[in-house]
């Protein structure tokens, strides 16, 4: 008989126990701390913050491919960089791959970029557009209206012989593959998109 009485627990427990499960809430509620720990997904990485800086500004250095983000005076991160397919020569007109040098400032934000996140640059500037005049790359009435543009801290024209649609986007920084603007790891993107304001200065060096 005691085999027999075995066996009818086994298998009254194999029964029992789902419908206590299911229709005993007071049953589950004992187990529900256990489960919950179970149950939790693992910590995603939080995505970075905007750093604290009052006074931001930027500083390329194209020979070591590093830009550099102060806050005033004080250093506060470096980061590493692609420049366009022809890192060394100071940009000049469209089409030619080179990353423009001089100073310029951060004119528009674009969340939607192809490139994941992009900073525009206030690129042509002012001397750009006093050397595109003077070699007949661009009109008088363009001269003008870049300078206008930078005069009230706006986008200048993008649609000039000088080109345009430079910027700090993402994408990758290991190896140079821009169109002429400076590019850095997808991370890095989304940490300055949020700590740059518009009208921040950014200084592109040899």
């Amino acid at each position: 008989m005691r085999p027999l009485f075995i066996v009818i627990l086994i298998v009254s427990g194999v029964f029992l126990l789902p419908l206590l499960w299911w229709y005993y809430p007071y049953f589950r509620k004992a187990w529900a701390p256990k489960l919950a720990r179970r149950r939790r997904p693992k910590s995603r990485e939080e995505p970075p913050l905007a750093l604290s800086v009052k006074n931001s500004s930027l500083t390329v250095h194209k020979a070591r491919r590093e830009m550099e983000l102060s806050d005033g005076e004080t250093l506060v991160k470096v980061y590493r960089i692609a420049l366009g397919l022809n890192p060394v020569d100071d940009k000049r007109k469209e089409g030619d791959g080179c990353t423009p040098e001089g100073e310029f400032y951060i004119c528009t934000k674009n969340d939607r970029s192809r490139f994941h996140l992009f900073l525009g640059l206030s690129y042509p500037n002012q001397e750009d557009a006093e050397r595109g005049l003077k070699s007949g790359l661009i009109s008088k009435e363009e001269h003008d209206q870049i300078i206008e543009a930078i005069v009230a801290k706006k986008r200048p024209p993008w649609n000039t012989k000088l080109g345009g649609e430079i910027g700090i986007h993402g994408g990758g920084a290991g190896a140079d593959w821009t169109q002429g603007g400076i590019a850095v790891e997808n991370k890095d993107i989304e940490e300055l998109f949020m700590t740059m304001n518009l009208g921040s200065t950014v200084k592109i060096l040899t």
